[in-house]
């Protein structure tokens, strides 16, 4: 356990991007009620996640973490959590296939309510109102009721992601995750990619191999490795008043875990020397990602991970670097000489997404495909370069066929923004779009596979 750590003890320290709620004592009585609630998730499901982590850390494995920018209240339905995950499912399959290595799936979901922004107010005409932070916290129409922060919003927001968490735990050991159903997971919007019938080769050839094992006596149906699949959930640990409700001490060992996800980050601008946020987070025993972008310098890095992961677990700690299509070749090297000299065990993980947002021509804000890919192939360029793994992918995207993100296979315009642009914060990659990007990282693995075995002769 972490020295001179309590729950509460963030309190006296600087907490940014945090809401100010105008009831003291309401907020006071919505931290008892979900202090009382049981426990979305267990601690030992996030030991689980953290062994999973512990494998990709040593160059074992692949981390695909995605999800929606920001759940929200409205689009809470059954449809959308199970697209989200089966369009999760067929880019694990595919990663797993094409690279040979396991792959450990995380959601941002069942919890990813909370959102930072670059101004705490926006004005519309002569009418200032606190800027929207996320469902848990406001509400995204401008008025003066829904903009005001409620601390009851937490209370909803924790039965939306108990709900969520329900289905999908039925969803990923229930048997929708059997391997025999890889077709029938492509949705029918996805059809129209080019990319479509390529994932249908890969699903013929798992069919081929699952009845080659059935051939050789090996009964798929009984092996729980092709009938299941574990299943995380994420999100950022923004509202610390929600997370210390949720924080919980584990009867087996005695250690402070919050229930609240099984993995937790911290964003980049809660990510600073004396931070509520940092100071939160080295006390919980849950697996932990950190955004690292073009500020970040190494020695204040260094400095992080010696504060979050003093013991150098493997798994702990997951980096996950934002840097800008234009920025990763000149940024990333640095952190990563810095980290493997020092010897921390970390993943490394890509986070295309925040660092390539622009505002197109037509007013929208949009992310360029392009752009997207640019920064994973150059986050690879540079692992391969320094002789690191290249070991996870941090995506927003939506099982949705949205269009928020130009660019792609399905040729996505700007004058096609308008269409179905549905987020309620940043933009997400579609279904075809985030399969199409799952086979260019298969791509990518392979290629540090030959690397590493060309060093390894």
């Amino acid at each position: 356990m972490a020295s001179n750590w309590t729950p509460e003890g963030w309190q006296s320290r600087e907490a940014r991007h945090l809401p100010t709620y105008i009831d003291a004592s309401e907020l006071g009585e919505v931290e008892g009620t979900l202090a009382k609630f049981p426990p979305l998730v267990f601690a030992g499901e996030a030991r689980a996640l953290k062994s999973d982590l512990a494998e990709v850390a040593e160059g074992r494995g692949f981390l695909l973490q995605g999800g929606d920018c920001a759940e929200s209240f409205a689009e809470f339905h059954l449809d959308n959590i199970r697209d989200t995950f089966r369009v999760l499912l067929q880019m694990a399959v595919v990663l797993t296939f094409a690279s040979k290595q396991p792959v450990v799936k995380v959601g941002r979901i069942a919890g990813q309510f909370a959102k930072p922004r670059s101004a705490p107010t926006e004005t519309q005409g002569e009418t200032e109102l606190p800027s929207y932070l996320g469902d848990i916290i406001n509400g995204i129409e401008f008025g003066e009721e829904n903009r005001r922060n409620n601390p009851q919003r937490m209370i909803q927001a924790y039965g939306q992601s108990a709900a969520t968490l329900n289905l999908i735990r039925a969803f990923a050991g229930g048997g929708y995750a059997n391997l025999r159903q890889v077709h029938s997971w492509t949705l029918d919007h996805i059809s129209r990619s080019p990319w479509a019938d390529r994932f249908a080769e890969t699903a013929d050839r798992i069919g081929e191999a699952l009845d080659f094992m059935a051939a050789c006596g090996i009964d798929p149906e009984i092996v729980p490795q092709l009938q299941t699949t574990s299943f995380y959930t994420s999100h950022e640990a923004l509202l610390l008043p929600y997370e210390q409700a949720l924080t919980r001490r584990d009867s087996l060992t005695g250690d402070w875990y919050d229930c609240s996800a099984h993995m937790l980050w911290i964003g980049d601008r809660t990510r600073f020397e004396g931070s509520a946020h940092v100071e939160f987070l080295r006390g919980v025993g849950n697996p932990l990602g950190m955004k690292c972008g073009p500020s970040l310098e190494p020695d204040a890095l260094l400095k992080m991970l010696d504060t979050l992961n003093p013991a150098r677990e493997a798994g702990r700690i997951t980096l996950i670097s934002r840097f800008g299509h234009d920025k990763v070749e000149e940024g990333l090297p640095k952190l990563v000489r810095a980290v493997m000299r020092e010897g921390h065990p970390v993943v490394w993980s890509c986070d295309p997404m925040h660092g390539n947002v622009i505002k197109s021509e037509s007013g929208y804000k949009t992310r360029p495909f392009e752009r997207i890919l640019s920064e994973v192939r150059g986050f690879f360029d540079v692992h391969r370069a320094e002789g690191s793994h290249a070991g996870g992918i941090h995506i927003e995207m939506t099982g949705q066929d949205v269009t928020e993100c130009t660019g792609g296979a399905v040729a996505i315009t700007d004058e096609a923004l308008a269409d179905r642009y549905h987020t309620h914060c940043d933009p997400r990659l579609n279904a075809a779009q985030s399969i199409e990007l799952a086979f260019l990282l298969a791509d990518m693995l392979n290629l540090e596979a030959v690397d590493r075995g060309k060093r390894a002769a």
